[in-house]
């Protein structure tokens, strides 16, 4: 008897309680539920773009293969569509780096520079984006831009890129004439470097800076 009471004391509590709470309960599990669907809503679309952007990287990669004017026009329109619709794409941002690549063989370093810019400030992958920020710097240099170059390397870099970012910043310096901040940089990049190739030509550049000079003086 006590048993049956107490159940229905129980019951009488949980309709209190509902009565009390029972808007609050349904707008969470409409939430969580929301939330579900959003996330699964995401995926599914995250997954379509990758696809389609992976069968467009192919296309790409067939048209940048070929030296027929057609797939040459063929590549740079379906880069430039890459980029466009499917910016979140790793594949966007690896057609951008190659077809920077393209252009710069074909003597257009003003449609590389577009090209490396975007890729710098919107690859998915942050190894392409530093990449594509030191070819950038790179590209910069050759029409000497020296402080947009030195802008396009001031950013945080991964310690798989320092030694590539300190180089080109010594490149930057040693051409402006500041041999002081090139020889800092470089010797930097030799610090940094490891056993990577590129050490043996960082201690070329760094033993071929003149012996002294002026910090902040021209060339």
């Amino acid at each position: 008897m006590s048993y049956d009471l107490q159940e229905q004391e129980q019951v009488e509590a949980l309709k209190t309680w509902w009565k009390a709470n029972a808007n609050w309960v349904t707008w969470l599990a409409a939430a969580v539920l929301l939330g579900i669907l959003g996330y699964q809503g995401w995926t599914w679309y995250g997954t379509r773009q990758a696809l389609a952007a992976s069968a467009l990287y192919e296309q790409f990669e067939h048209a940048a293969d070929s030296k027929d004017p057609k797939d040459v026009a063929k590549a740079r329109d379906v880069s430039g569509t890459l980029m466009e619709r499917y910016g979140s794409t790793v594949y966007a941002a690896m057609a951008a780096l190659r077809q920077a690549k393209s252009n710069i063989d074909a003597s257009d370093p003003k449609a590389a520079k577009v090209q490396l810019a975007w890729a710098a400030n919107h690859a998915s992958a942050p190894e392409l984006a530093m990449l594509a920020r030191a070819r950038l710097a790179g590209l910069l240099l050759d029409e000497k831009a020296y402080d947009e170059a030195l802008k396009t390397l001031d950013v945080s870099v991964p310690d798989a890129f320092a030694a590539e970012f300190a180089n080109r910043r010594g490149d930057v310096y040693a051409a402006e004439g500041k041999v002081s901040e090139a020889r800092a940089a470089y010797s930097e990049a030799l610090a940094k470097a490891g056993t990577l190739p590129i050490r043996s030509l960082i201690q070329l550049k760094l033993d071929s800076l003149p012996a002294s000079g002026t910090s902040g003086g021209g060339a």
